[in-house]
């Protein structure tokens, strides 16, 4: 069966959102719950979710598993996996690894932008790599099945991730440096420690990751789609858009700022453009998707690679990463 998954979204989430995740046959999204939230904020960020599942059940739930993703396939809605792009929800406790796996987490961040107690972010100047903690946190997350996620971490704690990762980890939203020089894009030797160790990349639509940002071409992103898939292999890659749907500036300062300085910091924005960047007009939101199938298509993909580019890959990864890694034979 073909999927369609989306490996990170961040919208205002609303009854409009979940509609247009039904009108573009997206059957699982990775949702942002935490970006600098504390363990207690993060659960009230759950309680949140929980209160959305229980008003809109026709149109979403909480996914757990693979299984889920067939489940919404089957059901007609949308499985909803929950990600945190910092490691702020463990605070400095290892022991939160399992709790809030159990809570249903199933990637974490091991860096937003900055440097935390487990890696660097890709906005330091040096980066001396995964620290002493964070070797214990991978360790303690390969065991309970959260994944690894070094989308804004530096190059040398993203290789270093995916070197001491017994299971694979992932990229869940980037592009290609060379295609776009940004900061939170990924160097071709990042990709290729991240692929090799049997990892996976989400290719993102935030604009600031795209050639000519908001005027980036559907043909230009799938170009760059075709030559990761070239050098590194179909396998390893999927979407994950990036999408902020609806958010206000207020979002952006709290992604980029949380609590760690008292002046704006514009990250890959501007001091005259600080908020969220306009989209391409082929991706605006989740009834798109298949804009991004057509392209794929139009530049030489199988119907397999494709059906794969646009959630199989994902599926396959959710399947051999989100359960424990030894877990206990049914009695």
């Amino acid at each position: 069966m073909t999927y369609r998954i989306d490996c990170l979204q961040y919208a205002n989430w609303s009854e409009k959102v979940f509609r247009q995740m039904r009108d573009g046959g997206v059957d699982a999204v990775h949702v942002t719950i935490a970006y600098h939230e504390n363990f207690r904020e993060t659960v009230l960020n759950i309680e949140k979710w929980n209160r959305w599942f229980e008003q809109y059940p026709d149109l979403i739930f909480h996914g757990e598993w693979a299984g889920d993703v067939a489940k919404a396939r089957e059901t007609g809605r949308t499985a909803i996996f929950f990600g945190f792009q910092n490691p702020s929800p463990i605070e400095d406790d290892i022991g939160l690894v399992e709790v809030l796996h159990k809570l249903g987490a199933r990637f974490m961040q091991l860096s937003y932008n900055n440097q935390s107690l487990l890696a660097t972010g890709c906005y330091e100047a040096e980066d001396p790599g995964i620290t002493r903690m964070g070797k214990q946190v991978i360790k303690e997350m390969n065991r309970v099945g959260l994944v690894v996620d070094m989308s804004h971490s530096a190059d040398r704690s993203t290789i270093e991730a995916a070197d001491i990762s017994e299971r694979p980890i992932a990229i869940t939203h980037a592009n290609l440096h060379a295609w776009q020089p940004a900061l939170r894009n990924k160097r071709d030797d990042v990709v290729r420690a991240v692929v090799e160790n049997g990892g996976m990349m989400g290719f993102s639509l935030y604009p600031h990751h795209l050639k000519g940002k908001g005027d980036c071409t559907v043909q230009s992103f799938c170009e760059m789609v075709a030559q990761a898939a070239e050098r590194f292999g179909t396998e390893h890659f999927g979407i994950g858009s990036d999408l902020c749907q609806d958010q206000p500036d207020s979002v952006v300062e709290w992604m980029r700022v949380g609590r760690w300085s008292k002046e704006i910091d514009y990250g890959e924005g501007s001091a005259s453009n600080p908020g969220f960047p306009p989209m391409p007009d082929w991706f605006r939101d989740n009834r798109d998707f298949g804009n991004i199938e057509e392209g794929l298509h139009g530049v030489g993909f199988s119907d397999a690679e494709v059906a794969g580019l646009m959630g199989d890959n994902w599926h396959r990864f959710f399947d051999e990463n989100f359960t424990p890694a030894h877990e206990a034979p049914d009695t």
